[in-house]
């Protein structure tokens, strides 16, 4: 018979498996070696029962969150985890996001288990991992020219690294010695997570804390319950488009020219059977495309999870049960939905947000209240490689770049800051200068691209920066041509803009990749948020 838990006690463990998720990234955080896990912060760890059901996130990045799971069930179909080992995988299209984001997965014995009572996963974004272009974010038309693809593996078999895969995978890479830095602090933040779970079981015994993570899951799907029964029956729909898809011209350094690339939501709230539920649809988006532009289904679902969640008051655990009234249907072939080989870097950091947007833009029809007006909806994504002469070595850097937030009924839009599916921090001027051949020539407000209403939207971002040796430059960016939409009849947000700076200034594409010499700076300017109310 389930043990019925009370809603101290319920709370109680609530904090302690959120604890753990956290104390995993700050054991991460503190260990990595690139400045994009130390300053940045781009990474994830969560705790998850023995049936993969996620039992707690971090406060860390909802791109990442919200797919974990598949992650997890992917390394559990293929692989059987023994005590010491330790998984890794990054294929989107078994769970993963794009080639950049690993995984690792740790199983949790307690006692003399012969199967795992739990699991603990960390995933951080590495700033290199091999491909046609250096930061592995490059304009590409298939995943095979975007970096080294890892299926469910162990990594770590029974406490001992496996050498020869990770010499595989460091012989694939431009910086091995910090990609080998950042595995091995992901594998720290696992062994973090066993660690507390273990004393957690030793504390209250490992049939209680089992036992509160059914009712944590239990509790969160009837929250979302709670939340749904309030919500009119109906369908509502919307859509909005990518600039473009992101494909490369052979010979150029930009996009070929695109139209934009549609996607599409129906969003119907009904009652079966006396439970709240909710269908989102993307039926009528457009198929995948040539460029990396395309978005796995883990990426929608990860999407999916984050808007309904912040409907939600901030104090409802963040577990799988969230997601059991809600049904997603992302048509298979569609850029929410691509098959394998397509490209998809893009897809992960910026249709994520795209999908964000034209789910908000659907809710607003029915709970206008609670919704703002779109945010920048892009991350800016700029990678920047070559050869450090300081030292003579690779290096790879990997940034996104802040832009407004979306006003709403209550307030004007934050300026500056990361928005919806990324939760990073900038890389603080000081560090970046230190770990690159780089000068930061330029970082502040972008003043007045918010868009004007009653509440204004937030103010975008101008980064400029100038390489101090020959590099390649590539920008992975949205909102170039078709801007962050207003809401209540307030203006959209300013579109976003970029240039090459040097004996002349030539403005470049929103997706471009191109040489810069020594001297030469690029200048990001990001979009801001939408207006709310005229």
């Amino acid at each position: 018979m389930a043990r019925k838990f009370d809603p101290i006690e319920l709370e109680i463990f609530k904090s302690i498996f959120h604890s753990i998720a956290e104390e995993m990234g700050a054991s991460l955080r503190r260990t990595a070696f690139s400045p994009n896990i130390k300053e940045r912060r781009d990474y994830s760890c969560a705790v998850f029962d023995a049936a993969a059901n996620a039992l707690a996130m971090g406060d860390h990045m909802p791109v990442h969150l919200g797919s974990m799971p598949m992650s997890v069930a992917a390394v559990l179909q293929d692989l059987v985890l023994e005590s010491g080992d330790v998984a890794m995988v990054n294929d989107p299209f078994r769970g993963g996001t794009h080639l950049p984001d690993i995984t690792f997965v740790a199983p949790v014995f307690i006692g003399k288990s012969k199967k795992p009572d739990f699991f603990v996963a960390s995933r951080a974004h590495h700033a290199d991992v091999g491909g046609t272009f250096a930061g592995s974010m490059g304009l590409c038309s298939e995943i095979y020219q975007e970096g080294f693809r890892i299926p469910p593996v162990k990594f770590v078999r029974r406490g001992k690294t496996d050498r020869d895969l990770l010499a595989l995978l460091l012989a694939n890479v431009r910086t091995p010695k910090e990609r080998e830095g950042d595995l091995r602090a992901q594998i720290a933040a696992c062994h973090t997570g066993e660690t507390r779970l273990r004393e957690v079981c030793v504390r209250y015994g490992v049939a209680r804390v089992q036992q509160a993570g059914t009712a944590l899951l239990d509790y969160s799907e009837a929250m979302m319950q709670s939340l749904l029964a309030h919500i009119p029956e109906g369908s509502y729909e919307a859509e909005d488009f990518l600039d473009d898809d992101g494909a490369p011209v052979a010979g150029t350094v930009e996009t070929r020219p695109s139209k934009p690339v549609r996607i599409a939501v129906r969003v119907t709230f009904a009652r079966e059977k006396k439970r709240s539920a909710v269908t989102v649809d993307f039926t009528g988006t457009d198929p995948q495309v040539r460029g990396s532009t395309n978005a796995v289904e883990a990426i929608t679902y990860s999407a999916c999870f984050y808007v309904f969640r912040c409907l939600l008051t901030e104090d409802v655990p963040a577990t799988s049960g969230l997601m059991r009234p809600v049904r997603l249907i992302a048509p298979d072939g569609s850029v929410v939905n691509a098959r394998a080989p397509a490209a998809v870097a893009g897809g992960n950091v910026e249709t994520s947000q795209r999908i964000v947007d034209v789910l908000l833009r659907a809710l607003a029809k029915v709970v206008p209240e609670r919704i703002p007006a779109a945010s920048s909806g892009t991350m800016n994504n700029l990678t920047i490689g070559g050869i450090d002469p300081r030292t003579g070595e690779p290096f790879a850097y990997y940034e996104t770049i802040a832009g407004g937030s979306g006003a709403n009924a209550q307030r004007v839009g934050a300026s500056g800051v990361h928005t919806h599916m990324t939760n990073s921090l900038n890389t603080p001027a000081e560090a970046l200068e230190y770990a690159y051949p780089f000068r930061v020539t330029r970082y502040g407000l972008r003043r007045g691209s918010g868009g004007a209403g009653k509440h204004r939207g937030g103010d975008g971002i101008v980064r400029e920066i100038e390489v101090l040796t020959d590099a390649q430059v590539t920008l992975l960016s949205e909102r170039r041509t078709i801007p962050p939409y207003g809401a209540k009849g307030g203006s959209p947000g300013s579109l976003g803009r970029a240039a090459i700076v040097g004996s002349e200034e030539r403005t470049i594409s929103g997706k471009a990749t191109t040489k810069l010499k020594k001297s030469e700076r690029i200048r990001v300017e990001t979009p801001g948020g939408g207006g709310w109310g005229r």
